[in-house]
């Protein structure tokens, strides 16, 4: 209680200053968010890609399209356990987003027992998952479903048409058969449609002049080789520098080039992050300091009485110390509370529109609270010491 009474001497002060803390704390909530979220989508990608060897057309291939023959002809080098064909597509194609932190909305053709090998696995919230031959139907990454708000038993058009549409525009009606669980990853934002339909999307989308010439069931864009389960990422870069060497007119990419193309952007996004909400944290704890230093400035001859009757040096440090950290526990758990509230407005505003650009998580949460205390502690243990090392005589002829 005499701490509180303390910080309520002089109530603008403590608010002053509690509220430098607040900024500091608000800061590292809203920015940590970001960053959260945007490492679990690093996260996702790096498992993804450390666990698999992505297949395409060789460097300066006009094109991008591959014989559909050589999937097994990768299947057939040493190390491959598994190899499938892929089909991408922009779901909302001329779509442009000034600002997002998030994957694009994508249409995945693909074959389901690939789920089998892939490292990021799916899980299903609603309805089933597709089979192999299925036409006509997808199933709905989380953050798909609820911007376009489709449940299972819905229809969907894919691709769906710009406002700016060409004359010959195509797309097609999918009935949504099933709606995965959120992932925090790019699959949230992924239409699966069966192999079949991904080359009826693929021959739409070839030029007019050659599309009827075009047998698509022999070709894929894609291929994506997989190891036996555990193989090292230095394995995997092996066996993708024999495909490289043993199958003709494909590139096969390393997966630790594209892990470390991951973690380097997600460690530099990071920074600039941590930087700004550490700069706004180091200016609250400025002002710790300082309404510290005045407190015990102005509190000499009480100080000076405490000891005078008794109090020792310990007693006098933990009351300093103690109130330093009061105020930075107080400090944090506003400014996470008003972080909190923020980025959950902002996810909740941007989530039809596919905009949910935070993430807070429990490490978040204790980091935020956890350094606020430790902040208020560390900027006050000068003034505390300052306070337990006064001479009481000294003290009590101090005039303030």
């Amino acid at each position: 209680m005499e701490i509180i009474r303390n910080l309520a001497r002089r109530k603008l002060r403590s608010t002053l200053t509690i509220s430098g803390i607040v900024i500091g704390i608000f800061a590292l909530t809203t920015m940590g968010a970001m960053a959260e979220h945007f490492n679990a989508l690093i996260d996702g990608g790096v498992k993804y890609f450390g666990s698999s060897i992505q297949v395409g057309a060789p460097d300066g291939q006009q094109g991008a399209l591959l014989p559909l023959s050589k999937v097994d002809e990768v299947r057939r080098v040493a190390g491959v356990q598994a190899a499938f064909p892929g089909y991408g597509f922009s779901a909302k194609p001329g779509a442009v987003t000034a600002v997002s932190f998030n994957i694009p909305d994508e249409i995945v053709a693909s074959d389901p027992a690939e789920d089998n090998y892939s490292a990021l696995k799916t899980t299903v919230a609603r309805g089933r998952r597709l089979e192999a031959a299925s036409r006509g139907e997808v199933v709905l990454g989380s953050s798909i479903a609820n911007e376009f708000k489709k449940n299972v038993g819905d229809t969907i058009d894919l691709p769906v048409r710009p406002p700016d549409a060409r004359p010959g525009f195509v797309n097609h009606p999918f009935k949504v058969v099933g709606i995965l669980d959120p992932t925090r990853t790019a699959p949230d934002n992924f239409a699966y449609i069966s192999i079949p339909d991904g080359q009826m999307l693929l021959k739409d989308s070839l030029p007019a002049a050659i599309r009827d010439r075009v047998d698509v069931s022999t070709i894929t864009m894609s291929i994506a080789a997989y190891a036996r389960p555990g193989t090292s990422l230095s394995e995997l870069d092996r066996t993708a520098d024999r495909i490289n060497q043993q199958v003709s007119g494909v590139k096969a990419t390393r997966p630790s080039d594209l892990v470390n193309s991951f973690k380097s952007g997600g460690a530099v996004f990071t920074a600039i992050t941590t930087g700004a909400a550490v700069l706004a944290l180091v200016i609250g704890g400025l002002s710790v300091v300082n309404t510290m230093i005045m407190a015990v400035t102005e509190r000499v001859r009480e100080i000076g009485l405490k000891k005078a009757v008794g109090a020792h040096t310990f007693h006098v440090l933990r009351e300093y110390l103690a109130e330093a950290v009061l105020i930075g526990f107080l400090g944090g758990a506003i400014g996470y509370l008003a972080g909190l509230g923020l980025t959950t407005l902002l996810n909740t505003l941007g989530k039809g529109s596919n905009l949910e650009l935070f993430l807070v998580t429990p490490t978040l949460t204790a980091l935020a609270i956890g350094f606020a205390v430790a902040l208020g502690a560390l900027a006050g243990v000068i003034p505390a010491l300052r306070a337990a090392r006064l001479d009481p005589v000294t003290a009590l002829r101090t005039t303030n």
